[in-house]
């Protein structure tokens, strides 16, 4: 019948010869025909004036068949048993469909292919199916050729239909390679826990990884003749997170990898999945597969963001949304919330003869009988009681929460004097503990003592006690680390010893000297903490190599990268060095992977927990990873709301003018109000509890009016070109890099001014508005810093005092108002 077809065509106008071609300004494919069908025998890319040939082109497709639902293995021997969240998604992980062993694999060329117009089509027929493919070069993006592969089966079966291997690339030849949010680097890795738990290196092995986690829909490969060739499904292959009124993110539609079944490196992508949805197939059924090649002489990053904004549309979000809630009220609002110590769970405790204050913490912890104490953003603590001015905050919880830090710290004689003893408190059996074992990690004290000690000390500089236990830290810090650069991951509590040395400590734990440099001024700290910089973007920015920071799933690769790249431009602020800047971007580029860009956010109706809404409010779009790969907690729970990069987003729009930075920071900071509790406007932390509030997470508001912070006065500084700029404060721990405020005074247009913010002040109808305020006291001018956070024009009314003053704001503009104090 294929064949009957084919002849038809030619009757019809076709053309066949003894090759086809494909002709674009940007690309040239040739296929000939030989033995064994139609071969691409040349793929040239233009490289300005000369093309430049790839070697190792095939044309060869795949398919997957199997007559029976592929079986299931499981090997035990990872992970420990203790880390009993990730032991489902390491069975998932080894099973025979990921691992790209499962069914048999039919490689073959197309018997026959003519000309129509501008496209080749191809044909084969096997036992198993009969394949149709179209292949066009896409007239608005000449680098890109479009195919649509068709199935219709022979027999029933349950088939799965791989990206034909256009090239391959050898190792040797590798410059780096990826699938967003699970690998990144530039080099193969044996090791199998590494390169498939820690997404370390690019797996030695076909596997084929998920959607759920795949940030961005696009594997791809790029060579050191610095050609880039990439695989982009059609938006709508892969699953629907949320498909009409429950969680669907775990369906499994389209299958990823950056090997071909027989494991030569090409980008590849497979659907259906054998054995999942849409791959069982009765006889005369069929199936389509439509996706592009995009095929460049450019860098990785080049190609990733065509995927994202050419494919996938990613800027066209900010249309969609809209705004019921503005971000400053929701600062205001989660005010009083944290200022409730019901709602907000805090609570205070006799601890050695001191009060120490933190808030009550329901999630997992070692050792925990639900009697776990934790204080979360301390630099967000400090900036809201000094921005306010809350007797509340100022006497309620900040002594009692310093008092918790001076506590927090091991002052035993040993080896562990001056480490963080623990990051949570039990109260049952009044002792210290980490999150999820007996041990001690060196970036424990970055986090836990010098950033947390490091920012109450820009508010409090002549606190001689705290000053105490930050210099003990970093000595602690420094004596740790080793003569490269390097620290262990974690220390035994009891032996002493190593442990997780199958692994490096690829994190920013060299931010601590710097955070030490800075308060104490002894340059023995800057100079540790440049030895650790550089031996982190040896080995971690260059490689694409990094480790989390959450205990409980083993410290998979987690937001602690995106807190780097903020660790390295505070290195390079201090040093001047280029190298620093330069890595800090590269990290950023690499942190954009661990942004949701698909599916394409819509208006299509859906019901969430009753409530009806439009597809765009609860898009996983603009929304990053706890942690992604194949075991972070995005598997099943989705993305987080708490966008703490989005004010380094901003920063590095500003270095770099990648629109891509400023786009993704506004698409996770905007209009995300279906996910915020009406009662306490705060965030749910995970996608999939949409907005149930902060649930075992009270004192995740802290660490959301620390980000919503950073957030505005980031896009304070860049909308009016450095003319509204304030200090930043070191880092806040764990979650992300956004950074504090308020402890000393910025500019306005030229103007010295703190930080103010008070209810009441500016009264609003319209939620696009944002605000902040400043004040010179001594000159008696109060400024009130107006951004309209929308990509339309904003004209309203505002109220000041007992002024009602119309203001118009361009689209995603700044203006600034200057009043007299009374």
């Amino acid at each position: 019948m294929i064949r009957s077809l084919f002849f038809a065509g030619l009757l019809m106008g076709f053309s066949a010869s003894a090759q086809v071609s494909l002709k674009s300004d940007a690309l040239q494919l040739h296929w000939t025909k030989n033995t064994d069908g139609w071969k691409l025998n040349q793929l040239s890319v233009k490289n300005k004036k000369a093309w430049v040939a790839l070697p190792a082109v095939s044309g060869e497709y795949t398919l997957l068949y199997a007559a029976n639902l592929p079986d299931s293995t499981f090997n035990n021997s990872f992970p420990e048993p203790q880390y009993h969240y990730i032991v489902p998604l390491w069975k998932a992980l080894i099973q025979p469909v990921p691992m790209n062993t499962a069914g048999e694999a039919v490689h073959f060329y197309p018997s026959d292919a003519v000309t129509a117009g501008k496209e080749v089509l191809f044909s084969k027929h096997s036992k198993e199916a009969d394949i149709t493919a179209s292949w066009r070069i896409d007239p608005q993006f000449p680098s890109d050729i479009r195919v649509k592969i068709t199935l219709t089966a022979k027999q029933t079966g349950y088939f799965s239909l791989a990206t034909p291997t256009v090239a391959t690339v050898k190792e040797a030849e590798l410059a780096w390679g990826g699938i967003p949010g699970y690998f990144q680097s530039n080099a193969i890795e044996h090791d199998f826990v590494k390169a498939n738990v820690y997404m370390q290196g690019i797996p030695d092995k076909p596997v084929i990884v998920r959607e759920r986690t795949a940030a961005t829909l696009s594997p791809f490969i790029s060579a050191k003749n610095n050609i880039t060739m990439a695989v982009i499904p059609d938006p709508g292959t892969g699953r629907d997170p949320w498909e009409r009124d429950a969680k669907t993110q775990s369906t499994w539609q389209l299958g990823l990898s950056l090997m071909n079944r027989k494991a030569s490196l090409t980008p590849t992508a497979y659907h259906p999945v054998l054995g999942e949805k849409g791959s069982l197939l009765q006889k005369g059924d069929t199936v389509s597969f439509s996706f592009r090649y995009t095929v460049q002489y450019a860098d990785w990053y080049t190609v990733y963001k065509h995927a994202v904004n050419d494919v996938y549309h990613f800027a066209d979000f900010l249309a969609l949304k809209k705004t019921s809630q503005s971000l400053t009220s929701r600062i205001l609002s989660m005010h009083k919330y944290l200022v409730d110590a019901k709602t907000s769970l805090w609570k205070t405790e006799d601890y050695k003869g001191l009060t120490i204050g933190a808030q009550a913490y329901l999630g997992g912890v070692y050792g925990s009988e639900k009697d776990a104490m934790k204080n979360s953003d301390y630099g967000a603590m400090w900036m809201l009681a000094n921005i306010t001015n809350d007797p509340a905050l100022k006497q309620d919880r900040l002594p009692y929460a310093r008092n918790f830090k001076l506590q927090q710290q091991d002052l035993t004689t040993g080896f562990f004097y001056g480490a963080a003893a623990g990051q949570y408190y039990l109260t049952k059996s009044k002792r210290w503990t980490e999150e999820w074992g007996p041990y001690v990690e060196p970036v424990g004290l970055t986090y836990y003592m010098l950033m947390d000690a490091g920012n109450i000390l820009l508010f409090q500089p002549k606190d001689t006690a705290l000053k105490h236990t930050l210099q003990l830290a970093a000595d602690k810090l420094l004596a740790w680390m080793s003569n490269s650069g390097q620290w262990q991951v974690a220390y035994d509590h009891v032996t002493q010893a190593p442990l997780f040395k199958e692994v490096e400590d690829l994190r920013p734990t060299f931010y601590g000297l710097l955070i030490a440099y800075k308060i104490l001024h002894n340059k023995k700290y800057l100079d540790a903490a440049r030895k650790g910089a550089d031996w982190y973007i040896k080995n971690a920015v260059e490689k694409g190599h990094f480790l989390g920071v959450c205990g409980d799933t083993r410290f998979v690769p987690d937001f602690a990268t995106g807190q780097s790249a903020q660790a390295l431009l505070e290195l390079y602020d201090v040093t001047k060095e280029e190298k620093y800047k330069q890595a800090a971007i590269q990290t950023a580029r690499l942190y954009t992977t661990s942004i949701y860009t698909h599916p394409i956010p819509t208006t299509k109706e859906k019901i969430v927990n009753g409530v009806k809404r439009q597809d765009w409010e609860i898009s996983q779009v603009g929304l990053s990873f706890e942690h992604g790969g194949t075991l972070g907690s995005a598997n099943h729970r989705g993305p987080i709301l708490l966008a703490s990069h989005a004010g380094m987003f901003v920063r590095m729009f500003t270095l770099t003018h990648d629109s891509l930075f400023l786009n993704m920071a506004r698409a996770a900071a905007l209009g995300r109000d279906a996910f915020v509790d009406k009662e306490t406007s705060v965030a749910s932390y995970y996608w999939d509890v949409m907005n149930k509030g902060a649930g075992p997470y009270p004192h995740h508001a802290w660490w959301q009016i620390g980000w919503i912070t950073d957030y505005l006065l980031a896009e304070a500084e860049m909308r009016s070109g450095g003319q509204v700029k304030f200090p930043r404060g070191f880092i806040t721990p764990k979650v992300g890099p956004h950074q504090s405020y308020g402890f000393a005074p910025g500019k306005v247009n030229g103007v010295t001014a703190d930080l103010l913010l008070e209810e009441g002040l500016l009264k609003t109808t319209s939620p696009y508005l944002d605000y902040y305020c400043a004040i010179n006291r001594e000159q008696k001018k109060l400024f009130f810093i107006l951004l309209n956070n929308d990509d339309e024009v904003l004209q309203t009314n505002i109220q000041i005092a007992d002024s009602t003053i119309p203001i118009k704001i361009p689209p995603y503009g700044i203006k600034v108002l200057e009043t007299k104090q009374k």
